[in-house]
């Protein structure tokens, strides 16, 4: 699937890497999945859950950070709760 992608992109003569290149797209989603877990992990109830609702400390939308990576800059939304207590193993903050 991935030489499929890469000769898609040369056809079409669309960069992987850069701008919104699809390498940045998929590093994006990665990281932001990766997030997403290590928030459920820290608040102990799912997205969208509703034994979460009125717990205390819940999910309370997210921040913009861009994080340099192999294949560029890339902007990723990292998730924040209303404690601020949430500290991103995968991306730790500088």
């Amino acid at each position: 699937m991935t030489g499929q992608l890469v000769d898609c992109a040369r056809a079409q003569d669309i960069k992987l890497t850069g701008g919104c290149g699809p390498l940045q797209q998929l590093t994006k989603r990665v990281l932001e999945s990766a997030l997403e877990g290590e928030s459920t992990g820290h608040l102990g109830y799912e997205k969208r859950d509703k034994p979460g609702a009125g717990s205390g400390n819940s999910r309370d939308g997210t921040r913009s950070k861009t994080v340099i990576t192999e294949v560029g800059p890339v902007e990723v939304d990292v998730p924040r709760d209303r404690e601020g207590s949430f500290e991103p193993q995968i991306m730790r903050r500088r």
